[in-house]
């Protein structure tokens, strides 16, 4: 048995008497409610729209001109265009092209409201441009056009051709013709909104498929340069040795992920990483910290506490910026180095570990051994697998890898979702980055927060670099710990740890200066004299301004 096959809409219509004019209405607005239903495609809901207004309600020779591309800056579109229609011939749609403020179409593109021609022979503004007069019915034809607007902003019009001597009033067209251009107005916002979070997602997808192409990222270390490629085989061939590794290098290249590293690459993997920061442990407390201590090793020990180096037992120890480590804590560290033992605080028993050992630093060790602030024979125990770590100035094919690593963090962490163009990744890549890939992963972090559009060029990418990005740089990068060098590009190349000051290195005038301009805050005066927040202490405790 064959299906029953569908009414069409316009032959349903003309069973109808030629006076039920609701019924027809109501069935012009359902089937179009039914087509957006099915399709959100403006094409194929707006031309049988205009089909349908054509079929039922006499309204010939609909179509919807829209305007053309952007409109220039500080003036109008400066055209438009048919882009959908019926009842109208390929060639008479291409004709309907008009300007701005040109004829019936261009006033109502103008000024936003609708224009009704009651006879188009006695309009001097009606140009029959897509449809000449010879090809109308020779009564009298009238020409009805609506605005059609996206946010309170004519963007385009409804129009038709009716013959004016009609059984139905020319009111009901009016309001059926308003409700229909409010609608696709609509349609058209909803489209353009599609494409935007289409566009949108499209660009995330690149962004996640170009991090997931990086062609290294073993360790959480991102990048494939040479210089990269070279630490990386080092420390894999040294990593399932027990030796004592010491990563060198400027601040913020990475020194934690690298020891990271050689912990994972190793067969204490499955054992525990301390890691310790010597320049934020008080020097009272490095005792405690690193070896624990008894009950009743001091005020306030109510319980006994192991350190550092035991929680790490037969794992790996990380111990950052080794060279901030006081020279009674490091004969101390030696001893349990050599012997694979220590002494709890206020303890009388030797307490056995298995730790490897990775330390880290900024600071020439060489340097501070001739001065007699680092002990040698340390030095010589740490310094038997020397790393040292390129700077992102050395690495700049890694830049864009690690700038669309860091975007697509920091969109997963603050619920964002904002891209680079190609030309502001370019200029990721001619920034010095002083600071390494710390101050690129906080460019980043900012500008995510901060950007006014979801994909940022270059030009509004510039207002996130710091004002060092405009300085010229020796072709050599400057020390991370030091931002004076970076303001000279006449100066040398930097070393690559930070250079050693003795203690007389600043007069009192210049340490009473350094924190008048930073207004006492003596991290960031520290910083501006190429100082630690230790070393900018022991001078203001020397100078007695402490």
């Amino acid at each position: 048995m064959l299906p029953s096959p569908q009414p069409n809409p316009a032959s349903a219509a003309r069973s109808h008497s030629p006076t039920d004019w609701h019924a027809q209405e109501l069935l012009l607005m359902r089937e179009v409610m039914r087509l957006i239903g099915r399709s959100l495609a403006p094409g194929l809901v707006l031309r049988e729209m205009l089909h349908l207004m054509s079929e039922l309600l006499g309204l010939n020779r609909g179509r919807i001109v829209l305007v053309d591309g952007t409109p220039a800056e500080g003036g109008p579109p400066r055209t438009a265009s048919i882009q959908h229609a019926y009842g109208l011939t390929q060639a008479e749609a291409q004709r309907g092209r008009y300007a701005w403020g040109e004829g019936i179409t261009g006033r109502v593109l103008t000024t936003g409201q609708p224009a009704i021609v009651q006879d188009i022979d006695a309009e001097p503004l009606f140009l029959a441009r897509a449809v000449e007069r010879s090809q109308l019915p020779p009564e009298t034809v009238a020409f009805i056009a609506l605005p059609i607007e996206v946010n309170n902003a004519p963007i385009g019009v409804l129009a038709c051709h009716r013959i004016r001597s009609r059984q139905r009033h020319l009111n009901d067209d009016l309001a059926v013709l308003r409700v229909l251009a409010t609608l696709v107005g609509q349609l058209l916002q909803l489209e353009a909104l599609v494409a935007e979070q289409t566009r949108q997602l499209e660009a995330r997808n690149t962004v996640l498929a170009n991090a997931l192409n990086t062609k290294s990222a073993r360790y959480g270390l991102i990048g494939s340069s040479p210089p990269l490629l070279q630490a990386l085989s080092e420390l894999e061939r040294v990593s399932q040795t027990q030796a004592t590794v010491l990563l060198l290098g400027q601040s913020g290249t990475g020194k934690e992920l690298f020891a990271r590293a050689v912990h994972l690459a190793s067969g204490r993997r499955d054992r525990p990483f301390i890691k310790v920061n010597c320049s934020a442990i008080p020097d009272a407390l490095f005792e405690s910290e690193l070896f624990g201590y008894e009950k009743g090793a001091f005020t306030g020990a109510s319980t006994a506490r192991p350190g550092w180096f035991e929680q790490a037992d037969s794992g790996t120890i990380f111990l950052d910026e080794i060279g901030e480590l006081p020279l009674a804590m490091q004969s101390k560290l030696l001893r349990t180095l050599q012997e694979g033992t220590l002494v709890r605080l206020g303890g009388q028993r030797e307490v056995k570990v298995n730790v490897r050992l990775v330390a880290a630093t900024n600071r020439d060790l060489a340097q501070e051994v001739e001065v007699g602030h680092f002990r040698q024979d340390l030095y010589y125990r740490l310094n038997v697998i020397p790393i040292r770590l390129p700077s992102l100035a050395e690495r700049r094919e890694d830049i864009r890898a690690l700038a669309l690593h860091f975007v697509s963090r920091a969109n997963q962490a603050h619920q964002r979702n904002v891209n680079l163009t190609p030309d502001a990744l370019a200029r990721l890549e001619e920034h010095p980055w002083p600071g390494n890939i710390r101050e690129l992963g906080n460019v980043i972090e900012r500008m995510v927060l901060l950007a006014n559009d979801t994909l940022v060029a270059r030009a509004e990418l510039d207002r996130f670099l710091p004002a060092a990005a405009s300085v010229v740089v020796p072709p050599a990068p400057p020390s991370a710990a030091t931002y004076e060098a970076a303001a000279n590009p006449a100066t040398h190349a930097a070393p690559l740890v930070r250079d050693y000051h003795p203690a007389q290195s600043h007069s009192v005038l210049v340490l009473q200066t350094a924190l008048a301009e930073h207004h006492g805050n003596q991290s960031r005066a520290a910083q501006s004299l190429g100082l630690t927040l230790r070393q900018f202490s022991y001078r203001l405790r020397k100078a007695g301004l402490k």
